[in-house]
């Protein structure tokens, strides 16, 4: 079975982890996951602009995203997790390297349209729209 690194905007923590935990219940053995660990709940409720706002902030970013940098090298499959076809800064990134290393992308739900925030740039990356932990098992076998 192929590894798994799973991408996504701490907006969408909760969300991205109840989707881990259904594919490691599944039998995915190796998913590589966001550390949102160190980000305050009130702060995830912030918009990224109010965000850069805080000094702390700012500091730790840069170190996740270099972090998740490496659990990217190291999986085989990479799945986006843009609910509403949201992508952060940060996310569009990840995915950027992802694409560098050719790697399968596979996204939850369609890029947003142009006119609502969306990027064409972003979108044509995307392997496969999956949006249930069950089909992205389905492409890791």
């Amino acid at each position: 079975m192929k590894s798994v690194v799973i991408c996504g905007s701490q907006r969408y923590k909760g969300e991205i982890r109840s989707f881990v935990d259904k594919l490691k219940a599944l039998g995915v053995g190796v998913v590589f996951e966001p550390n949102f660990q160190r980000q305050r709940t009130r702060m995830l409720k912030k918009k990224e602009k109010d965000r850069l706002l805080s000094k702390s902030y700012r500091i730790r970013v840069p170190a996740m995203v270099h972090e998740h940098f490496d659990r990217i090298r190291k999986a085989d499959v990479c799945f986006v997790y843009n609910k509403e076809g949201y992508l952060g800064v940060n996310t569009t990134l990840e995915v950027g390297f992802a694409h560098g290393k050719n790697m399968i992308i596979y996204a939850f739900e369609p890029e947003k349209p142009p006119n609502f925030g969306g990027e064409i740039c972003r979108d044509i990356l995307f392997t496969e729209i999956i949006n249930t932990p069950e089909e992205l098992m389905k492409r890791l076998t």
